[in-house]
């Protein structure tokens, strides 16, 4: 019974791809660091900020593994790791049951969240955030599940653009001092392009078949020498744009901290640049997660230090 147990256990945990936990934290990250440098923090508000995420993440990942084996991205030729759906461990009658208890799992810790954060004297704020929260639920599900899913159109870089970098850092900054500052939307960038590269590295490992299942990503609609350049492109832009906060906000050197993280993003390039077989790319998935993890820590503590 035990063994039956652990067996299932890591089959589910496997199901949700935890590796992806560190990128979907960092947007929650920025936000709070931004908001604690004003003087704002709240630990109420951020431990409900990450578990909405968590639940948001998993979602999106049992709706992924779901989506991709029903629209055939997923099968043989694929070089990422297997999937639970396509590879029959899971069934597709047990994803959907798991897909609903995250949605109302994600439902639930976001309406305490919104309450923690607007209690009843921010109704209509309330309200707003309540719609995009929907929205984040939503766009989990339908980027490869459903009849039209927006990632087979090439629209998933867009949205993660969205929502793991403006949605995300100005959201979270929003929920702990009521108020957007739009000048936090260039660290906010540079969260939404981290995780875009992210996705880039995983399109581009499965280029050949998303063709064959008709995902038009990114990659497959420009071709793997120019999603090599766009790659590159992702990652400088994303330096530059926390790079400018900084010179318009310069406090102290400390504030560049966020360089820690330089050799593992520009190895993250290069093993895009270079790789001979796609298969080689899936370990720089999690590596680009946490190479986005640890630039937000540095971008946070730096300028928490100043």
């Amino acid at each position: 019974m035990a063994s039956t147990l652990n067996t299932t256990l890591k089959i589910w945990l496997k199901a949700f791809r935890l590796r992806t936990l560190p990128l979907a934290l960092s947007c929650i990250g920025m936000g709070s660091f931004i908001a604690a440098v004003e003087g704002y923090f709240q630990f109420k508000i951020f431990f409900f900020s990450v578990l909405t995420t968590v639940f948001l993440q998993v979602l999106s990942n049992l709706a992924n593994d779901y989506g991709d084996s029903v629209h055939g991205a997923d099968s043989d030729a694929r070089k990422g790791p297997q999937r639970t759906v396509q590879s029959g461990l899971i069934s597709s009658k047990q994803m959907k049951l798991a897909m609903l208890l995250f949605t109302l799992a994600a439902f639930i810790s976001g309406c305490s969240l919104l309450w923690v954060s607007f209690g009843a004297a921010y109704l209509t704020q309330m309200l707003i955030f309540l719609g995009v929260g929907l929205l984040a639920i939503w766009a989990a599900i339908t980027y490869t599940a459903g009849k039209n899913p927006y990632g087979y159109a090439g629209l998933g870089d867009f949205s993660v653009l969205i929502f793991f970098g403006w949605v995300g850092v100005l959201g979270t900054f929003f929920l702990y001092t009521k108020a957007i500052n739009w000048f936090h939307i260039l660290p906010a960038t540079s969260c939404g392009l981290f995780a875009v590269a992210v996705l880039n590295v995983n399109n581009i490992r499965d280029i050949d078949s998303d063709t064959e299942a008709g995902k038009r990503s990114i990659p497959v609609r420009i071709g793997r020498k120019a999603a090599r350049i766009y790659h590159w492109g992702l990652l400088l832009t994303a330096l530059a744009t926390s790079i400018i906060w900084v010179l318009l906000n310069f406090k102290g050197m400390a504030q560049f901290a966020f360089f820690i993280a330089l050799p593992l993003i520009l190895r993250n390039g290069i093993a895009v640049s270079k790789f001979e077989d796609p298969a080689q790319l899936d370990p720089f998935l999690k590596q680009m997660a946490l190479a986005t993890l640890l630039f937000v820590l540095g971008f946070g503590l730096g300028n928490l230090w100043v």
